[in-house]
């Protein structure tokens, strides 16, 4: 009676978690906060530079590049939701977080995570209705529609990240308090509950199915019917500029897509703590900095619209 009842308090006390970060070398600690500081300066330097050049132009005034401008704001708050905590627990002792710390965490860390899969499907559909449908793009996607969509894909993925943590937090954590990640996320969580986490495990699966595979095959099907399109009626200095349109987006459905599906579709027990980690690092730190970097190097509008930003900023 006396250990069935220590145990229950075990069960009900965790109300702190320690994350253990990325290292406990001091050295490394010291490479890894300079490492994630210069990413996390690029991103934020890197996306405000799309939102303003963006809101700047007006030339830049079209669906594409207000869904852009809205992929921006996704990734600077996407990694702020991780990196700060980064910074803040490799330079000091303390690496505590508060039950609802960490539930706050998790639930915009997903949000937001489902929102960037959701707005790339929308821009996939911009292109497919731009390519395939040019006389009637203007009047498809018009400002109220656009609008629409964007607040469509908060919506969802705020209501979907609500549902998961609901449900994460739910479990009762008796097998320690130690996480062994950088920030909060399902899958270490999950290793520290002394429950069946069948629900948690299903709901993550169909969750995954729903915004990120669903979104993954829409993005599929419109490059599918794009592609046929262009090679179907169009001449190759045509086509080059077709597809050069859609070659930066590709790349970053490519990257973000990649990573994501490697983190959550598949076995538990395949995966460790450390694979978890470098996955995690690539679609919350290096993917939002990569963005920018690759729709400005590759979108000749982005690049004309920030030298004459940049011009007029130098000499007004």
């Amino acid at each position: 009676m006396l250990d069935d009842a220590v145990d229950n308090a075990n069960q009900t006390l965790v109300r702190t978690f320690i994350l253990l970060g990325l290292s406990n070398n001091f050295y490394l600690q010291i490479v890894f906060f300079l490492m994630f500081l210069m990413m996390y300066m690029l991103t934020l330097l890197g996306n405000l530079l799309v939102i303003i050049v963006v809101r700047l132009n007006s030339n830049l005034q079209t669906p594409m590049y207000f869904f852009l401008s809205n992929l921006s704001m996704i990734d600077i708050c996407f990694s702020s939701t991780v990196v700060p905590k980064i910074l803040l627990n490799t330079i000091c002792s303390d690496r505590s977080i508060s039950f609802v710390g960490c539930a706050t965490q998790m639930y915009f860390h997903l949000a937001l995570g489902g929102a960037e899969c959701l707005l790339l499907a929308i821009m996939a559909y911009d292109r497919f209705t731009a390519i395939c449908n040019p006389l009637r793009y203007s009047a498809i996607m018009n400002r109220r529609l656009c609008v629409g969509l964007v607040a469509g894909c908060w919506i969802l993925s705020f209501s979907n990240s609500f549902i998961l943590t609901f449900l994460t937090f739910q479990l009762p954590y008796c097998k320690s308090n130690l996480i062994s990640h950088f920030f909060c996320e399902m899958p270490p969580l999950f290793r520290l509950s002394c429950q069946d986490i069948w629900l948690n495990e299903v709901a993550e699966y169909i969750s995954g199915a729903i915004v990120a595979f669903g979104s993954f095959l829409l993005i599929l099907l419109s490059y599918l019917c794009i592609a046929k399109t262009v090679l179907k009626g169009r001449t190759s200095k045509g086509q080059q500029k077709a597809f050069s349109t859609c070659g930066s987006h590709i790349l970053v459905v490519s990257l973000y897509y990649g990573t994501i599906m490697l983190m959550h579709l598949h076995p538990r027990a395949a995966s460790s703590a450390e694979q978890d980690r470098a996955v995690t690092i690539l679609y919350t730190v290096v993917t939002p900095m990569l963005n920018p970097i690759i729709y400005c190097f590759r979108n000749k509008d982005i690049k004309e619209a920030t030298k004459k930003t940049m011009s007029n900023v130098v000499l007004p």
